[in-house]
């Protein structure tokens, strides 16, 4: 059973993950505690090296605080990165999210009865390459596509489990704490916590994929709804087309916009002949992707033609939610993310043509710096996200966390 100081603990260093240098003051401000109490776990954690004290913080006027950081090579999560058809994992350094060992594999999840074994199997197998001390692993954090409930731990769309909870079965085969969420909030996630939202209050983060994801950060939190089904923007209903989605409802957003989409409107244009650099497409929905990708950048003009229709509707999307929501910032990310400006124009342009003027008058749009990364950052952010509340519930062992040399 932990006690009240070794939340603190895991508080502090929590705090330092995220918020890199700060103060004594700023550390007790944000766990809420008295400054000597703040003071004695800040000298318990200097003393075993997890962490130390950095030098001074800028003057403002009056004495100069002394600011503390993480010591590096101290604290690690596991990132897992999912989308439909390809899985990254990384073992991320939290002192400064730094990624090592990161490794790319293909992984289909649709009509995957051992997806899940196969999850398992691969994380058992990278934890023994790594030369990592398991009391150094704070846990495993994975952002996976679906419908996934987060008060039962269960994916309706994947990763079938007779109904139990993934994490449960994942966290007694691993030996280490598992969290999951969705692949949109946890990119939303790393917005609001490792990119350029740190600090925003109300955004939206559109999460361009093989579908259209939605990560909603409302009053300065990442918000998942109920039980985590927040967010499903790709599934919004928005033509009557006939064609069948994925989700199994017909005219949903994703059948018209979609990375996978404009690969497909590539596939076709080649076909008939279009005029384009692009002479054939590799199988390989990634490679295909990135090879579109790379040709609108040079200024192919099929490729930018299609991106731009795209970007439109998506666009018009955005309008909607935009109607509802009133974001401060519109962040786009995902793999989609790296045909960069090319989507700002159509975009803004869907947003001047169905939105009122006012409801985006303070309205920034903007690309992600992480893009194809964030789901990765975001889901060792979610492991440090969750470290203090395992100790706050008292469920975990501590000799299992990295307070021992």
């Amino acid at each position: 059973m932990a006690s009240k100081f070794e939340v603190y603990r895991a508080q502090i260093l929590k705090e330092l993950c995220f918020g890199k240098l700060l103060s004594a003051s700023e550390l007790s401000n944000r766990i809420q505690r008295s400054l000597p109490l703040t003071i004695r776990v800040l000298d318990e954690l200097v003393k075993e090296g997890m962490i130390f004290e950095k030098g001074f913080a800028p003057s403002t006027g009056g004495r100069r605080p002394q600011v503390y950081a993480l010591a590096p090579e101290r604290m690690y999560a596991i990132a897992i990165a999912m989308d439909q058809l390809t899985t990254k994992i990384a073992l991320v350094d939290l002192e400064n999210f730094k990624k090592l060992n990161e490794k790319r594999i293909s992984m289909p999840l649709k009509d995957n009865p051992d997806s899940l074994e196969e999850l398992i199997g691969l994380i058992k197998n990278y934890l023994q390459e790594i030369s990592v001390p398991a009391h150094k692993i704070l846990g495993v954090g994975i952002g996976m596509p679906g419908f996934i409930d987060l008060t039962t731990g269960v994916n309706y769309s994947f990763f079938e489990n007779n109904g139990k909870s993934i994490p449960d079965r994942m966290q007694k085969e691993l030996g280490l704490p598992v969290y999951l969420d969705n692949d949109s909030s946890l990119i939303a996630l790393a917005e609001l916590k490792l990119g350029g939202s740190k600090g925003k209050n109300n955004v939206m983060v559109i999460n361009l994929s093989w579908g259209i994801g939605l990560g909603m950060i409302v009053n300065g939190s990442l918000f998942r709804g109920y039980n985590g089904f927040a967010g499903e923007f790709s599934h919004i209903p928005l033509f009557n087309n006939n064609k069948l989605c994925d989700c199994g409802k017909m005219g949903c957003l994703e059948t018209e916009a979609s990375m996978k989409v404009l690969v497909n409107r590539v596939k076709e244009g080649i076909e008939s002949g279009r005029v384009t650099s692009i002479k054939t497409l590799p199988e390989d929905m990634d490679s295909a992707f990135e090879l579109i990708i790379q040709a609108a950048i040079r200024g192919d003009q099929l490729a930018v033609e299609l991106i731009s229709e795209i970007a439109l509707i998506i666009g018009k999307g955005i309008a909607i939610l935009t109607h509802i929501m009133n974001p401060e910032e519109i962040v786009l990310s995902g793999r989609g993310a790296a045909a960069g400006k090319l989507l700002l124009p159509p975009i803004q342009q869907a947003l001047n043509r169905y939105c009122i003027p006012r409801l985006t008058a303070h309205t920034q749009l903007r690309i992600s710096d992480l893009n194809k990364e964030a789901e990765l950052y975001g889901a060792a952010a979610l492991v440090v996200e969750q470290f203090d509340k395992r100790f706050r519930n008292k469920r975990t062992n501590p000799e299992n966390y990295p307070f021992a040399a």
